[in-house]
């Protein structure tokens, strides 16, 4: 025991060494110029003019309109400016280690655990988060995992002190894991009474709210934003008969706004999702098709599926592993080669996510008044040889890019570049 502990708190140590000071705030205009700007809500400009001050956009258009130019200008020609991109479902900074039990805090004991707040466990020193931030991934929706109804997640932006400043949206959502019918495919037979225990938790939370407790149920009270309006209700499902069930009946008890989290079969049921309001955050692209008889590329076209049925569609990747969240734009840019342009895969990581998670008002897209939440790529960021991040700002704010990977890669990259002179 005294091995493992000592192993742990060396793993805790080494994650503590080198991580960025954050950014102070925007105190010089910025001007961005000449580069193409990806909007985010499928709109490009080319040879764009884009200003910042005060940590709000200022001014976005083109290069040719006479304007004065603010502060210091960035000459950005032949280069790309995107907004920053969102990850949704996510427990970024809540685990570090996968193998460390010590620095996973992403679950709590209980099935139905709607009051377990996932920002007050937030790590905003983690260094995995710090990886996020060069492949212009800048915000996410820290979400806790576990038991039927996992919990309350909260967005926040990917460079602070601590989870008060990294804060964008508090307590934004309640996350509910509809029962599977089926299970290692053969039919679940404690189906209906999972269903049940659901039905029966949301019709004594709504009673809980009708009447004056004299003692706070903490449980019972994290539910009301759900009925109230003020917190979303993500439902993860994937098959027709749990989008279904998952979708009627908490509305049907009351919840006033539900999200669909994963949707594998939504494309069979565009109409309902259509007629009930319901937006998508598909899973993201790099899976396999869940059943034989499937196209082979069921998961890849997915996503176009679902936006020219008219829904609005973002995109997460809540089942792998935290790291794999730095890949979202390669996971968007996957779609490109299946149907949507790329301006429509950048919008399912950017402008669409923003609108789903209720933060569209200041981030997802640049536009004038918005935050300045956005960075500068060399070439195609939804492409993994394109995505070369020479600037990025969260709030005006220029960011460092520097983290441990990109430490190691200038770190052999010289070993290899000094072995090659010297042959």
């Amino acid at each position: 025991m005294k091995i493992q502990a000592f192993i742990s708190a060396l793993f805790l140590s080494l994650m503590a060494v080198g991580q960025q000071t954050p950014a102070p705030p925007q105190t010089e205009a910025i001007t961005i110029e000449g580069a193409t700007a990806h909007l985010g809500n499928g709109e490009l400009i080319e040879n764009s003019l884009i200003m910042f001050e005060g940590g709000k956009l200022t001014f976005v258009g083109s290069a040719m309109t006479k304007i004065a130019r603010r502060g210091k200008t960035i000459r950005a020609q032949g280069k790309h400016v995107y907004p920053g991109l969102i990850a949704p479902s996510t427990s970024l900074g809540l685990v570090e280690i996968d193998a460390v039990r010590a620095t996973k805090d992403q679950d709590e004991l209980g099935e139905m655990i709607p009051h377990i707040r996932s920002l007050i466990a937030y790590n905003a020193e983690s260094k995995v988060v710090e990886s996020m931030r060069p492949n212009g991934v800048l915000l996410g929706q820290i979400t806790p995992k576990g038991g039927r109804i996992s919990g309350t997640s909260s967005i926040v932006q990917f460079d602070a002190w601590n989870w008060e400043d990294a804060a964008v949206k508090v307590d934004d959502g309640i996350h509910l894991h509809w029962p599977e019918s089926f299970q290692r495919g053969k039919p679940n037979k404690k189906y209906g009474e999972q269903v049940s225990e659901v039905k029966d938790f949301f019709k004594d939370a709504a009673a809980y709210g009708k009447v004056r407790a004299q003692e706070v149920n903490p449980v019972f009270a994290a539910m009301q934003g759900v009925f109230e309006g003020t917190k979303k209700l993500y439902v993860y499902a994937n098959g027709e008969k749990e989008i279904l069930d998952g979708i009627r009946i908490t509305k049907g008890l009351g919840a006033k706004e539900v999200v669909l989290v994963g949707g594998y079969r939504a494309h069979k049921l565009i109409d309902f999702l259509k007629g009930n309001d319901i937006p998508v955050l598909v899973r993201h692209t790099h899976k396999l098709p869940f059943y034989d008889d499937e196209d082979y590329d069921q998961p890849y076209k997915l996503p176009k599926l679902l936006m020219e049925g008219g829904l609005l569609v973002g995109m997460q990747n809540s089942e792998t592993s935290n790291f794999q969240t730095r890949n979202l734009p390669f996971f968007a840019g996957q779609t490109v080669a299946h149907g949507l342009n790329r301006e429509e895969a950048l919008q399912l990581i950017s402008g669409n996510t923003a609108q789903i998670l209720g933060i569209a008002d200041n981030y997802g897209t640049l536009e004038q008044g918005k935050s300045a939440t956005l960075f500068i790529s060399e070439g195609d960021a939804l492409d993994m040889r394109g995505n070369r991040l020479t600037h990025a700002f969260i709030d005006g704010r220029e960011i460092s890019l520097d983290t441990h990977q990109t430490e190691l890669w200038k770190r052999y990259s010289k070993k290899y570049e000094g072995e090659m002179e010297g042959k």
